[in-house]
């Protein structure tokens, strides 16, 4: 599939889960509606705009299994967080429950917000290797307390790639009256999603990742109960309409462009188009197979088990002692390989994306680097 995408042919790309990489048909679409917006500007966005944003979203919402009016679209996952958590009443002391392994750029949010509030941001630590998603529920509840008011947790995490039992979670939080704050930036696209079933009472994740829709499509799902609560980053004519609905509250901030938006429903029928149900499967055995390669090369274990339970394509493997930011200059300037290298907990890893257009030809070219720079 790499002649559906428009990446450099001389880079073994391993790094989709940055910031994806958009197929040629759906970078068209985009293409179509910003020529559509420039043609005649006013039409586009005085009349015609709200239309088309509600086709998308209604297209989206199915997809996720989500009500239409409680999806609205955002540019980035960290703008989805970022809405949520600065929309809440929080108290001097009330508890926000995480996890060590979550995105930088929202944990740099909620440490604002606790600044701002006075509540109390708790890091709650997964060591690696993990074992099974029972433990992981276990041991992440036994640091619930009485303060405990928000879990933010990430479906797949950003620096170990591993999928997270949020449905578990949310389901317990929900019993107990403790708001969920889900970061998906990494799981549409990647695994199936159904959000009904998750049950969260925010989920914000990108299109722009692993649904390969164009950079800046991203969503924000929120129940309807908290609708009311949930401010619009930016205040606009959104707040005069006669009808006051999260949806027309947020979905105009002012002039912007929306054709990345306009494009998700492009990107999900490319999707079904080239069954990416098999393009997953075939993926993630890449992945699989990644895995073991590198801790034989390195002779260290894994940070999970080797199941889909935990992983999908992405996947994060221990390094022996080494500079990161050398490794990882010296895999792009010597090799042309682009790979994030990524230190958590006071260890490096290598973080492998697997996408459709990649082949184990690819995983050749990154094992064979590693192996000449640190072995």
């Amino acid at each position: 599939m790499r002649d559906q995408f428009l990446l450099d042919p001389t880079v073994t790309f391993l790094n989709h889960g940055s910031f994806g990489a958009c197929p040629k048909p759906v970078f068209e679409t985009y293409q179509h509606w910003q020529l559509e917006l420039e043609r005649q500007p006013v039409e586009f966005l005085g009349r015609r705009f709200d239309n088309l944003m509600d086709q998308a979203r209604a297209r989206l919402a199915d997809y996720l299994h989500a009500p239409a009016d409680s999806l609205i679209f955002v540019p980035n996952a960290t703008a989805g967080v970022n809405t949520v958590a600065r929309s809440l009443n929080l108290q001097p002391g009330d508890e926000i429950l995480t996890t060590d392994h979550e995105y930088g750029a929202c944990d740099l949010t909620w440490q604002f917000v606790s600044r701002q509030t006075g509540a109390v941001y708790i890091h709650h630590p997964v060591p690696l290797p993990v074992t099974t998603h029972a433990d992981f529920v276990e041991s992440f509840w036994s640091a619930v307390t009485p303060r405990t008011r928000v879990i933010f947790i990430s479906h797949i995490t950003s620096p170990t790639a591993l999928i997270f039992p949020v449905a578990e979670i949310c389901y317990r939080a929900r019993a107990a009256g403790i708001l969920t704050i889900v970061d998906g930036a990494h799981a549409p696209g990647q695994i199936p999603l159904d959000l009904a079933a998750i049950g969260a009472d925010a989920y914000t994740g990108n299109c722009h990742k692993w649904l390969c829709a164009p950079k800046g499509a991203a969503f924000l799902v929120v129940r309807p109960e908290l609708h009311d609560q949930i401010n619009p980053l930016i205040v606009s004519w959104g707040d005069m309409n006669e009808t006051l609905t999260f949806v027309n509250r947020n979905q105009w901030q002012g002039t912007r462009e929306p054709s990345a938006f306009l494009s998700v429903p492009a990107a999900i029928d490319f999707q079904q188009a080239h069954h990416w149900d098999e393009v997953r499967l075939r993926c993630h055995q890449m992945a699989s197979d990644m895995r073991g390669r590198l801790a034989e090369l390195f002779d260290l274990p894994p940070i999970c088990p080797d199941s889909p339970e935990w992983f999908a394509q992405m996947i994060a493997a221990p390094l022996p002692p080494c500079d990161p930011a050398i490794l990882k200059t010296r895999l792009y300037d010597e090799f042309r390989v682009e790979v994030p290298i990524v230190t958590w907990g006071g260890n490096h890893y290598v973080r492998v994306s697997f996408q459709g257009y990649n082949t184990p030809a690819d995983a050749d070219a990154l094992v064979d680097a590693l192996q000449k720079i640190l072995c």
